[in-house]
């Protein structure tokens, strides 16, 4: 059975009702894309403020913190204009074709900065100033321009078809997109950063490489982004009624599941310190500072793969498993089991009080990775099922309003991701700040790393406090989100009723 059978067995493919598999595939490809721009400026972005120019551990926290918390807002702005929005392509497409080239010109922007550490170093406080200045606008402007294109993107499946399997399908399926994304930005921006600083004769984590890497990333990811905006047809009909910014905004809160979801996944933020922290505590504690490490060094390549790779197939197994279990199970129970992913993740900051200075060992390396596993596989249902149950609310709004708010609702996903991102910053600001992970610093512990320091034995106060970042809240979130949708209003049952009730209205408007 060939790839694309195989991935949408069972849709309903030839039916007014549902995308085609071309339009699948397209779609796919540009989320891709625009995933991979995501876990650029995510991560690399995130390593390369950190950890390349040495930005202070406070000002890249509220960077990071002001301008998420900024998008978290402006994401139901954003929703409310889309759902206004009223062409002959639909209310998403529009700016799924205009908005990733907008997306790759301020992304590139983002990295031409200067380095913060050596202008501390000759005391130029005005080009202090400006290297923090830049970046606090350049990623705010980007943010803004990510929004144009990120909630129309996933409110768009909520559009392309009105058939209940196929879009839990495509949501799957685009999560297992999403995560192959997350997985080749997070290592490979870095990775190859770092390897182009060597070919360019460069230390590993000096400036130019980390451009041209990131230019070049983004420059590939925007045209494949645009896939999305070529590929894409909206099925579903557009509510005959509009609504102002402040009614979208009331919309929003007064809907009682979403409601639930929301408060969920801002309880869940302490997540997104996961992705923050996991690149930087993985170069040095497991490869010496350099990614490029793991190609000289079988121990380390062994290692990368163990811990890497364990993450991220539980990922993508849950990726994969969510929508078969969904025949059987309500998505809300689904949902609400990830909060055992916290047991797993509270192991890993047991194993390093236990072994701080030894979780290198292929003991402990597997031992993680068994940890990992599991916890990846929570981190994949969480946001497979996030998104199976927006998509839900979409429906249980209309069915109950006759008003449709794919804009706006799937613009909550964004301000949960964003407004927990900002949460996250603040505290990894804050913790690092305490034990002086910081500027200056951060460039005397490369340049002793590179002349064989180690960073698990002799920069412990740094590396206790990474393994805590990754572990320790994170679990806590994963614990205390589900409690808000315990009592989740919407089950299989009552949404397949309102789906064939939503279907013969908009048969009724066709005609």
């Amino acid at each position: 059975m060939e790839l694309s059978a195989f991935l949408f067995k069972g849709i309903v493919m030839d039916s007014k009702l549902t995308y085609t598999k071309k339009e699948a595939g397209m779609y796919l490809t540009g989320l891709f894309g625009q995933n991979l721009i995501y876990n650029v400026v995510s991560t690399g972005l995130y390593f390369y403020f950190q950890n390349v120019i040495c930005l202070p551990a406070v000002a890249l926290g509220w960077i990071f913190a002001i301008a998420r918390i900024w998008d978290a807002v402006n994401d139901p702005m954003m929703g409310s204009i889309v759902d206004k929005t009223k062409s002959k392509w639909g209310k998403c497409k529009p700016y799924l074709l205009f908005s990733p080239i907008v997306i790759c010109v301020i992304t590139c922007l983002c990295f031409i900065n200067g380095s913060y550490a050596e202008q501390k170093i000759a005391g130029n406080s005005t080009a202090m100033i400006f290297i923090v200045a830049w970046a606090a606008v350049s990623y705010i402007l980007w943010g803004m321009c990510y929004t144009a294109g990120d909630v129309p993107l996933w409110g768009v499946i909520s559009r392309m078809s009105e058939v209940q399997k196929d879009r839990a399908n495509l949501i799957a399926l685009a999560r297992i997109v999403a995560s192959v994304a997350a997985g080749l930005g997070v290592v490979t921006i870095v990775m190859f950063s770092q390897a182009a600083n060597k070919a360019l004769g460069e230390s590993e984590n000096a400036q130019k490489g980390f451009i041209v890497v990131g230019f070049a990333m983004t420059i590939v990811a925007s045209f494949l982004f645009e896939f999305a905006g070529l590929g894409v047809k909206e099925r579903v009909p557009n509510s005959v009624e509009s609504k102002s910014m402040k009614e979208s905004f009331a919309l929003m809160w007064n809907c009682k599941p979403f409601r639930r979801l929301m408060i969920s996944g801002i309880l869940r933020a302490p997540l997104q310190l996961m992705t923050m922290v996991v690149m930087t505590l993985f170069s040095y504690y497991y490869c010496g500072g350099d990614l490029t490490n793991a190609f000289s060094d079988l121990k380390i390549l062994i290692t990368v793969v163990i811990i890497g790779g364990s993450f991220f197939i539980g990922q993508f197994g849950a990726n994969a498993l969510c929508p078969v279990l969904m025949k059987k199970l309500d998505v809300k129970t689904i949902y609400n089991a990830t909060g055992i992913c916290a047991i797993p993740l509270a192991l890993l900051f047991v194993t390093y009080l236990i072994a701080p200075t030894e979780l290198a060992k292929i003991g402990w390396v597997v031992i993680d990775g068994v940890l990992l596993l599991f916890a990846g596989a929570g981190f994949g249902a969480v946001y497979v099922c996030q998104s199976v149950m927006i998509s839900d609310c979409i429906d249980y709004e209309e069915y109950h309003s006759n008003y449709r708010p794919d804009g706006v609702f799937f613009s909550g996903q964004s301000f949960i991701q964003k407004f927990s991102t900002g949460i996250a910053s603040i505290i990894s600001a804050y913790v690092y700040a305490a034990v002086g992970y910081s500027d200056i610093n951060i460039e005397k512990m490369n340049q002793a790393i590179a002349n064989g320091a180690s960073f698990a034995s002799d920069y412990t106060g740094y590396s206790k406090a990474m393994w805590f970042l990754l572990t320790i809240p994170p679990a806590i979130g994963m614990a205390i989100a589900v409690i808000p949708t315990l009592k989740y209003e919407i089950t299989s049952k009552n949404h397949e009723q309102m789906l064939n009730e939503l279907i013969e209205r908009h048969s009724k408007i066709e005609k």
